[in-house]
């Protein structure tokens, strides 16, 4: 049962990485959703630190894929209700084109709020391409952090399943 929940777990961790780089399923949820189904069946010491590990490392990486491109856009100049606006266009283009739909549509929502207030397509361009590079930092830190619970997954899958570590004796005392 263990062998067999390992390897779906690691499967669909394979599959989340996919679905970051092409952006069809909620990947960083699919490998953190992994690991913690596995941990469950594991129901070992092991199972349980890499857990705890991959909700901090995914709790970091969603922090971070958020604030890192917010703020470099905000260095640029990036007005915050522009933001606002590319978020909510990303949103929307998300549901109207599922794969790439959020990219796209906080590049062009970012370009068009940019557009509405400086009158100029010219003027409005730069806020757009900073707005591409931020939807690609966003989506490395993603993607960074799902191979990191990837790899954590990884040793603490092939511990548990070795079982190397079971048969350390405890320090006398």
């Amino acid at each position: 049962m263990l062998i067999a929940a390992t390897v779906i777990a690691g499967l669909a961790i394979a599959v989340g990485l996919v679905g970051i780089i092409v952006p069809v399923l909620p990947g960083l949820l699919l490998v953190v959703a992994a690991v913690v189904v596995w941990a469950l069946v594991a129901q070992h010491a092991i199972a349980w630190g890499v857990l705890v590990i991959a909700l901090a490392l995914a709790a970091a990486g969603w922090t971070l894929q958020y604030i890192v491109p917010t703020r470099r856009m905000q260095a640029f100049g990036v007005p915050g209700r522009t933001l606002l606006i590319g978020a909510v266009a990303g949103v929307v283009g998300l549901f109207l084109l599922p794969p790439l739909g959020l990219p796209i549509g906080f590049v062009l929502g970012v370009f068009g709020a940019e557009y509405a207030r400086l009158r100029s397509a010219e003027a409005a361009w730069p806020s757009a391409i900073h707005a591409l590079k931020a939807a690609a930092i966003s989506y490395g830190i993603e993607l960074t952090t799902a191979l990191m619970i990837g790899i954590v997954f990884a040793i603490g899958a092939s511990l548990v399943l070795s079982g190397s570590l079971d048969a350390v004796p405890s320090p006398a005392v």
